[in-house]
């Protein structure tokens, strides 16, 4: 049974909101390994998009994933490409207040 921790730059500029939390417990869920996310001293169960929206991970922020179970390298792998992509919301900007 396989190990990764790796740690990861939330780089979309909306951050870990609800559509992203959502698309990362998809792609964690393809996985039989566990998935954590560890920020700023909370872990959360990769897998839940209820652990996932209690980071409030901002753009700019840095999360640690670990992943532990038969497809571990492939789970860290796949999860790594989703947040190092944006989520694929680059193209998406914060509101200004007022707007």
């Amino acid at each position: 049974m396989a190990l990764v921790e790796r740690d990861a730059r939330i780089v979309n500029p909306l951050g870990m909101h609800v559509r992203p939390g959502a698309e990362f417990v998809k792609v964690a869920n393809k996985f039989k390994s566990s998935v954590e996310v560890h920020k700023d001293g909370a872990v959360v169960n990769g897998k839940s998009i209820l652990g996932m929206m209690t980071l409030a991970a901002e753009c700019g922020s840095s999360i640690r994933i670990r992943c532990e179970g038969d497809d571990a390298e492939q789970a860290m792998a796949a999860l790594l490409e989703l947040v190092a992509a944006g989520f694929h919301e680059m193209h998406l900007k914060p509101q200004k207040d007022g707007a």
